[in-house]
């Protein structure tokens, strides 16, 4: 059963998604959905977003929201903070609408995401190790420059863009029992459950987070939105310290559940994906992957993982293939 919402917000409706499907059909790929029944010996199908334009989902939020500023907002240009991926996706969409980009990124960001933002032409400026670092930084240089800010998942439109996602998934797989989402600060799954269950509500919607960052399952579970101390996890793009406002609320209206995977089998997940399914996937991609291999989410029936990033050097890579070893 979904979580009952105890407070009021604008939630995000199925015509705005598909209003939003219409508006990202320019520049979002539609992702194949892969079939990998028979090699995890469980039914099992990969929604691969790691072949986005910049790596990952968030192209769809990113450009969903850039494309319904005004002429003037895009002139002085936009602003987001992020661990890498977002603000690849903002920077792409700010180039293809003519927006400057401004993405404010911690330090420990992975130098294939700060190239990548890069890349698409935006400045990148570096902040601190938290969501809450980034976010203030960003906010200063939004207020100091006339930057409008887009936000990595707290905003509607955002939400609406992400949740495109779920409509593509309900087309290619109408049959499929359960959907396993990332959650980070929450945009993916909120838009993928606002989606699916008001378009096909009897598929289970499970948001997967990693144990060492698992905000939205705490917040769920005080029914309303925690702040955690830290958080730690290999997953980079899994570790606000909070869900978004707007975030929970969805959850809580639509989402089934929330469960945990370590980073031991986040890991495993990375490595299982390039090895037997032909996949690379980054560690926070692979979170969804880990759920369903390691049995988390128990008569998921047919089940399709959301691989929703690939942005991982060899190197690192190779780094984590190190670690699995070693701890054999």
């Amino acid at each position: 059963m979904a979580y009952v919402s105890v407070r009021p917000f604008r939630m995000v409706t199925l015509q705005h998604i598909h209003e939003a499907a219409a508006r990202v059909r320019s520049i979002a790929r539609l992702t194949p959905l892969i079939d990998v029944s028979a090699i995890a010996g469980t039914p099992l199908f990969l929604k691969c977003e790691s072949m986005q334009p910049g790596g990952a989902f968030k192209i769809r939020g990113a450009y969903n929201m850039v494309a319904q500023l005004t002429d003037d907002q895009r002139r002085r240009g936009v602003i987001t903070y992020s661990s890498g991926n977002h603000g690849q996706a903002m920077a792409l969409a700010a180039r293809e609408l003519g927006a400057p980009a401004v993405v404010v990124m911690p330090t420990t960001a992975p130098a294939i995401k700060v190239d990548g933002a890069r890349a698409f032409g935006a400045e990148v400026i570096f902040a601190g190790t938290t969501s809450a670092d980034r976010k203030a930084r960003a906010e200063e240089e939004a207020a100091a420059r006339g930057l409008t800010m887009v936000p990595p998942f707290d905003h509607e439109w955002i939400i609406a863009g992400q949740g495109t996602l779920g409509l593509e998934i309900l087309e290619q797989r109408a049959d499929v029992d359960t959907i396993l989402v990332p959650v980070g600060g929450g945009g993916l799954l909120a838009g993928v459950a606002a989606a699916v269950k008001q378009r096909q509500p009897d598929v289970r919607v499970v948001g997967v987070e990693p144990a060492g960052a698992a905000a939205m399952k705490a917040s769920l579970d005080a029914g309303h939105p925690v702040t955690l101390a830290k958080t730690e996890s290999v997953a980079d793009g899994l570790m606000p310290v909070r869900p978004g406002d707007l975030t929970f609320a969805h959850a809580q209206q639509f989402v089934d559940e929330v469960v945990t995977v370590s980073d031991e089998e986040i890991i495993e997940a990375v490595l299982w994906l390039f090895a037997k399914a032909k996949i690379v996937s980054e560690p926070s991609g692979a979170a969804t992957a880990a759920a369903a291999l390691s049995g988390k989410v128990p008569g998921s029936g047919r089940t399709v993982a959301i691989v929703s990033g690939g942005n991982i050097s060899l190197e690192r890579l190779e780094e984590l293939r190190t670690e699995s070893i070693t701890r054999e």
